[in-house]
């Protein structure tokens, strides 16, 4: 069960840390890129796998079935 929390909050952290920052970098779009231009540009980008990688923390945290004893 700690585990199980320990990777939520990790997971947690990913996926806050990896959303902020591209949040942040969508001020890029008031500087003339386009959207298409933007998502190749986050595709380079570690903060885009961090967000990905902590969803999926999150999500595996939460739906994975309890250990039987």
């Amino acid at each position: 069960m700690m585990f199980r929390v320990f990777i939520l909050l990790i997971g947690y952290g990913l996926s806050v840390s990896g959303g902020v920052t591209l949040i942040m970098y969508l001020n890029l779009l008031a500087t003339g890129l386009t959207l298409q231009d933007y998502f190749l540009f986050i595709s380079g980008r570690v903060e885009g796998y961090l967000l990905l990688a902590g969803l999926l923390l999150v999500t595996l945290s939460i739906y994975s079935p309890p250990k039987k004893r």
